[in-house]
């Protein structure tokens, strides 16, 4: 189990390429469920709310086995802002909800801020 990205060591490169691979399809999984969250109609929708649980345990299931490899402070707030950012452009893109700029400069806030604990990993 690896604490710190500076105990990753380059030949597991292969092992780290999978962790990020799982990574982006917990993501991709969470992102789903969130944007099907309106159809379960407050959970009274039984199919749609089967879908949405089982969308959300995938994700967080690939969240677990993604922290064997990555490091829990660096795939969560990756798993959680990239998340957050994605299903907002959902909402505006496919969902009719707005966007305006604070909105906008927050999202990108949010990217910014997981792009500097990326870094601040690795250093």
């Amino acid at each position: 189990m690896l604490h710190t990205l500076e105990e990753l060591d380059p030949t597991d490169g292969v092992q780290v390429f999978g962790a990020v691979v799982l990574l982006m399809t917990a993501i991709g999984m969470e992102v789903a469920a969130t944007a099907l969250l309106p159809r379960a109609q407050g959970f009274t929708d039984p199919g749609w709310s089967v879908l949405v649980v089982a969308g959300y345990a995938a994700s967080i299931w690939l969240l677990a086995v993604v922290v064997r490899t990555l490091p829990v402070s660096v795939a969560y707030a990756v798993w959680a802002g990239v998340g957050t950012a994605v299903v907002a452009a959902v909402g505006y893109l496919f969902l009719g909800e707005s966007m305006s700029w604070l909105r906008a400069s927050s999202l990108a806030l949010i990217v910014v801020g997981v792009v500097g604990l990326n870094l601040a990993g690795t250093h």
